[in-house]
């Protein structure tokens, strides 16, 4: 066994767990709150990759761009709230209702972003930077960032969760809606939180997943399984499992590469999923946020 081609693969999946973990917490806050299981949570991943692409385009600085990139995708998702969630949940619609509009708006998106920026590889304008060679394994630079950002993200998130007003309003929401608005919280106001923080993550997620690869169409649609992979293994609806499921899910994608093709990638997190499933359906964490 080559363990330095080993140790570069589990490095690599590192990476992109932090990249998974950033859009599972959000796939899996928007479910735990707002009992919405968006199909459509990895297009955004990609709508967030291209806002930047466009930021970075007119001349801004790569950092400002992830930012701007994560506001213009979050009014993306406020507008979305306001014309689609928001009336569905008014009128009570079923959970296959949901995702078959979820479903439709992940079409959407995707075919948008192929009609204005055409299915091919783009790149932002940054500098190349020479990665760091640590006992064999070469560490990006980008890579590093990445998971630099993952960590104060999740941080952040840990302390609005806990000790924020919203973040206890979502923790009530989550637990029961309808005696959340009976004690006086504003579901709506909460609805809206649970999209800035869920879109605003998986945003910064994309941003830096076409920091690591390239931006294209597609970038999001491919990370929707080990997404619901991560979250399914770290228990639906628990962001602090979410972040965990991701990192095994990463990992074990890219270690998994050392005995398979490439191609078989998903086939990982198809198997982990319905691994999990069949034998803890609750996944490794109980309970939501």
């Amino acid at each position: 066994m080559d363990l330095q081609l080993f140790s570069q693969l589990v490095v690599n999946g590192v990476a992109v767990g932090c990249i998974i973990a950033l859009s599972a917490v959000g796939l899996t806050i928007t479910y735990g709150v707002l009992r919405l299981v968006n199909f459509s949570h990895g297009d955004f991943l990609t709508v967030g990759a291209y806002m930047t692409l466009i930021a970075n385009g007119l001349g801004l600085n790569i950092w400002f761009s992830i930012v701007v990139g994560a506001v213009l995708a979050i009014a993306i998702a406020l507008i979305c709230e306001k014309l689609i969630w928001s009336p569905l949940r008014d009128a009570r619609a079923s959970m296959t209702t949901l995702i078959i509009v979820a479903i439709g708006l992940a079409l959407f998106l995707r075919n948008g972003v192929i009609l204005i920026w055409g299915g091919g590889n783009q790149s932002y304008d940054v500098p190349v930077a020479q990665a760091v060679e640590i006992l064999g394994v070469r560490l990006a630079y980008y890579q590093l960032l990445v998971i630099a950002l993952t960590t104060i993200a999740i941080v952040v998130l840990h302390y609005m969760l806990q000790r924020t007003k919203i973040g206890k309003a979502m923790r009530a929401v989550s637990d029961n809606i309808d005696l959340a608005r009976v004690s006086g919280i504003n579901v709506e106001r909460v609805a809206v939180w649970t999209w800035v923080i869920a879109i605003g993550m998986t945003a910064l997620g994309g941003s830096m997943y076409g920091l690591m690869t390239a931006v294209r169409p597609n970038m999001g649609w491919f990370l929707i399984l080990p997404m619901f992979a991560a979250i399914i293994l770290g228990g639906i609806g628990n962001p602090y499992g979410a972040i965990a499921g991701a990192l095994v899910t990463g990992i074990a994608q890219e270690a998994g590469t050392y005995w398979l093709p490439t191609a078989y990638k998903p086939a990982i997190a198809l198997v982990i999923m319905i691994v999990v499933l069949l034998f803890r359906p609750q996944g490794i964490f109980r309970g939501t946020i």
